[in-house]
């Protein structure tokens, strides 16, 4: 299919970008291949309503921090697709986050939506700032202002945030709290965010969901390819929310965890790492930086160590076209966004190592998410053993959708989960119409 440019909208990367090296070009390239895949079942000029946002905002942010002064912070809200629903997608916290960066966010959040089964589109935020150098109350005073200057964008019906990189279940609660005060009553009818404390309407098991998904999706992988997880040797790069919960949840499952790092430490002992001792560490002191509970290697020789199972669980863009042919993983479960670039997919390809997508392998998350959603719309509050019930399910669900029309198709399971998921939205999109 011939690429649709997407020349109108203004770019904001802040960095040279070279061939499939930005999360947008990524998620971009990702998209043509399943359209390329749907060539004779979607039209060429729906395509554009699926490769180009809804809507794109920018934000000023300028709140009064606690050295007196006024700040400035820029923020953004994108919206992909809502034809399944109103949008959804975390709030992403960090001093790099850039338009791009949340707009190919969005979009893999339609897709993942889509792929899992949940009545959502796609959206994502993201907040120009580092949070490991905002204060506790400052980060609550940016939060609130993000809240109040983004109240036209956040409701059930529109957009629904959740945490992600650099946010948590505390700043959903502070979110709830300025919705509810700016309302002038409580928001217990409709949830206008999900991610939240218990207490405030959250929901059992929503912190450790998409942790505990990526250990579903890889046991359900590793069945199916009549393998065994108990024994299983396991990389975690990335110790915070989604990959210590997947390590802890592996390792439950029988797996030994002999690599594991977060953007402070990096620790390998092929033996086993004394997983424990390092999630207490971890917990204790915010990161890992310091521990010494474990034999320390580099970074980016972390990746490269043999393992049954590699489970990149930090940031997009780490397995790529330069470190692919290194990788002695027989199995990658991407527990990030977008952590494998295209061109790694190809190398990772013709290696015969299997890739669990992004899309799949944590929208544990999204579907919890989900449950917290109806729960709050009707109520009532969910106990932990439904929430992990009805997670184990659909999981296996998706991952059987996907694997059989990988098997079927003989395609990747990366353009089956692509394939199924592009289409079902533009299923929804032909539904509703061609009219505005």
């Amino acid at each position: 299919m011939k690429r649709i440019e997407y020349r109108h909208l203004p770019t904001t990367r802040t960095h040279p970008v070279g061939a499939n090296e930005s999360l947008y070009d990524n998620a971009m390239a990702n998209l043509d291949r399943a359209l390329a895949l749907l060539d004779r079942e979607i039209p060429h000029d729906w395509a554009a309503k699926l490769r180009t946002p809804k809507e794109r905002t920018e934000l000023r942010l300028s709140p009064q921090l606690s050295d007196g002064r006024i700040h400035t912070f820029r923020a953004f809200i994108v919206k992909h697709n809502d034809a399944l629903g109103p949008c959804k997608g975390g709030i992403r916290m960090s001093p790099t986050v850039t338009l791009d960066d949340v707009t190919a966010l969005a979009m893999e959040m339609t897709w993942k939506c889509a792929l899992i089964g949940v009545p959502f589109g796609g959206g994502k935020s993201g907040i120009v700032a580092d949070p490991t150098r905002l204060k506790p109350d400052d980060k609550q005073v940016l939060i609130r202002s993000f809240t109040r200057t983004a109240h036209r964008h956040i409701h059930p019906l529109v957009y629904v945030p959740a945490p992600d990189m650099g946010t948590n279940e505390t700043d959903m609660g502070y979110i709830k709290d300025a919705i509810s005060y700016s309302l002038g009553y409580a928001t217990t009818q409709g949830s206008y965010v999900t991610g939240k404390p218990v207490i405030l309407g959250g929901i059992p098991g929503r912190r450790e969901a998409t942790g505990r998904g990526v250990a579903l999706a890889v046991a359900e992988v590793l069945r199916r390819r009549g393998d065994s997880l108990p024994g299983a040797h396991v990389i975690v790069q990335g110790f915070g929310n989604v990959g210590s919960v997947a390590a802890r949840a592996l390792a439950e499952a029988g797996a030994s965890i002999i690599g594991v790092c977060d953007a402070y430490a990096a620790f390998y002992d092929a033996r086993g790492l004394p997983l424990e001792a390092l999630l207490s560490y971890a917990a204790q002191h915010g990161s890992l930086k310091g521990c010494r509970a474990a034999p320390t290697v580099a970074h980016a020789q972390l990746l490269e160590k043999p393992c049954d199972i590699l489970v990149p669980a930090a940031t997009g863009n780490q397995i790529t076209g330069s470190n692919a042919s290194r990788i002695k993983a027989r199995y990658i479960a991407e527990g990030a966004n977008g952590p494998t670039t295209p061109q790694a997919d190809r190398i990772l390809q013709r290696r015969g190592i299997e890739v669990i997508p992004d899309i799949l392998c944590n929208a544990g998350g999204v579907f919890v998410s989900y449950l917290e959603y109806t729960q709050e719309t009707q109520a009532e509050q969910m106990p932990l053993e439904e929430v992990m019930s009805r997670l184990e399910r659909r999981m296996r669900e998706r991952c059987a959708l996907v694997f059989d029309t990988a098997r079927d198709r003989r395609w990747t399971a990366r353009e089956a989960a692509m394939y199924c998921a592009v289409k079902a939205v533009w299923q929804a999109l032909q539904a509703r119409g061609a009219l505005p």
